[in-house]
This record gives C-alpha cells, sequence and structure tokens, in this order.
C-alpha cells in the first residue's frame, strides 16, 4: 500500500512524486510510455526558471534522477482505471496488474492533435513543432507555417510573427474560425499570409530535416509544395480522461475540472497538469500543480 499513486510520469506527475517524498511520503509514479511527457518533444526549452538552456529529453531525465534518488518507485503501466475503495484506491493498468495507493494524483496530460501524415512522428523537433513560446526563437528570421486557423492557431501565428522573417497560416475550413480580434491582428502584420480551404497533405525534407509542405487547394487535385523551415501544428489538444470520469468532473472538451487547489469530487483523488482545465499550459503551471496536488495530499493524508 503506497500512501500516494501517481498516473502520469510528466513534470506535473514527477514533481507530485518528488514534493510527496520530500514529506516522507511512499510513491509510485505509472507512465504508460516515456518520462517527461510532451517537453521530449522539444530540442530546446529555455523558459523554466534556472536554465538557460535544456533540451527536453535532458530536462526529463533530471527529473526523473531527482524523484528516484528521493525514492520514489517507477512503472512502465498503462492505467486504465481507478477504482475508488474508500480510505485508499486500487489502480488497475492493462498489463493486468493492481496497485493500491491510499491517494491517486491524475497527471494523465494531454496529447497533440496531428496531422496523420507520413514521416510526421519522426519530424517533431527537426522542423514540426506545436509551441510557439517553447520553440519560435529556434525560427527566428526564417520562413513557418502555422496548420490551423482557431484561436490557437490564431496566437500561435501572432507570436511567431514577431521573430520570423514570414508566417503563412494553412486552414483546410474556407474561413479562420478564431476571434476576430485575433484575426485583426494578423492582419495588419505585413508578414502574415492566410491561406484558408487548403488541406496539408505531405511533408518534405531533406536529410531528416523538414523543408517544405504539401497542400491541396479545395476543387484541386493536384497538390503544391510550401517551402518553410518549420511547421507548428496548432490542431486542437487531445486530453485522455475519460476513463476517470467516475471519479472526476470532466468540462465540455473533457479535461479535469478542478480549481488551483486541484482536488476533485472524489476524496483521495487529486488531478494536476496540462489534463486539468486552464488557460494556460506551460511546463511551469504543471510543476505548480504538481506541487499543490501533492502537497495538499499529504495534508490530508496527515490527518487521516
Amino acid at each position: 500500500m503506497y500512501d500516494m499513486i501517481v498516473v502520469g510520469g510528466g513534470p506535473a506527475g514527477m514533481t507530485a512524486a518528488l514534493y510527496a517524498r520530500r514529506n516522507g511520503k511512499t510513491v509510485l509514479v505509472l507512465e504508460k510510455t516515456g518520462f517527461g511527457g510532451q517537453i521530449t518533444h522539444s530540442p530546446k526549452v529555455e523558459n523554466y526558471p534556472g536554465f538557460g538552456s535544456v533540451s527536453g529529453n535532458e530536462l526529463a531525465e533530471r527529473l526523473l534522477d531527482q524523484i528516484l534518488s528521493q525514492g520514489a518507485e517507477i512503472e512502465l503501466e498503462n492505467v486504465i482505471s481507478v477504482e475508488n475503495l474508500g480510505d485508499h484506491k486500487a489502480v488497475h493498468t492493462e498489463e493486468g496488474n493492481v496497485f493500491e495507493g491510499r491517494t491517486v494524483i491524475l497527471a494523465t496530460g494531454v496529447k497533440h492533435r496531428m496531422l496523420g501524415l507520413d514521416r510526421e512522428q519522426e519530424l517533431i523537433g527537426e522542423g514540426i513543432s506545436f509551441c510557439a513560446v517553447c520553440d519560435g526563437e529556434f525560427y527566428a528570421g526564417k520562413r513557418v507555417c502555422v496548420a490551423g486557423g482557431g484561436n490557437s492557431a490564431l496566437q500561435e501565428a501572432s507570436l511567431l510573427s514577431e521573430q520570423c522573417s514570414e508566417v503563412i497560416i494553412l486552414q483546410d475550413l474556407p474561413v479562420l474560425t478564431g476571434e476576430i480580434s485575433l484575426q485583426e491582428v494578423l492582419a495588419r502584420r505585413d508578414n502574415v499570409t492566410v491561406r484558408t480551404g487548403v488541406r496539408i497533405t505531405g511533408l518534405d525534407c531533406d536529410q531528416g530535416v523538414l523543408t517544405g509542405v504539401y497542400v491541396r487547394p479545395e476543387g484541386s487535385e493536384t497538390p503544391e509544395c510550401v517551402p518553410c523551415d518549420g511547421l507548428f501544428e496548432a490542431i486542437g489538444l487531445i486530453p485522455e480522461n475519460e476513463r476517470f470520469s467516475n471519479l472526476a468532473v470532466l468540462d465540455h472538451a473533457g479535461y479535469f475540472e478542478a480549481d488551483e487547489s486541484c482536488t476533485t469530487r472524489t476524496a483521495g483523488i487529486y488531478v494536476a497538469g496540462d489534463c486539468r482545465s486552464k488557460r494556460i499550459r506551460q511546463i511551469t503551471t504543471a510543476t505548480a500543480d504538481g506541487a499543490i496536488a501533492a502537497l495538499t495530499a499529504c495534508r490530508e493524508l496527515e490527518r487521516i
């Protein structure tokens, strides 16, 4: 029986484990693929306090080494459900194991919605990115494309236009769907081009680095290549929280509804990180959630 089981090994989950161990609690972290979450997609992280520049993989390794040195246990297993047994919880995994904990922190993160193109996965970090705040500076003075036409895509394009030589927004719908105010901002920028009614159909690359994207305008059967140094995909995020809907309320988009206390409707269940309904999703907000959720859980454990 663990004091705390953390579901998810991203920045939020590992920070939760760190704070729990420093409070003398036994901790198990369950991660289904690899530790670090979305930060491992970033070749350089330059907005994390204390680091001028660090790769996402290195930051993830440092977080993992830190929690292991503090005595946290880890398992690479996919959690499929959590059973509320009152004074403790049973965490079931796809591998057929059941782990028991007095508290559980759900730090399941999100995954980026992708275009589903050949070579897309391997070009992440080699021309394909999902975060202008994280990676925009690497494309200063260069030509980039932004996939999408909603608020997120327009915000990404706005940030990129401040440092890139040219920003091309590629939207598969006939119109942009983002807020009019954002559209007006971009319309005033000479280095921003908007192309609607075009579908991205392929990627062009040279020696493993993105060099352009293929698009097919609506009504045309012939794709054309748009040369670019980078492609920022902003077509949505996908939370994977449905399996825990018996424990915590989900909003219309599938995120956990929880305030800054990170508590849920189920005693002993907490949520942290990008999986929680919030306005800003960055590494720092994820680690903040992890600390808050862990400390809140520790206080509850000490009352029992």
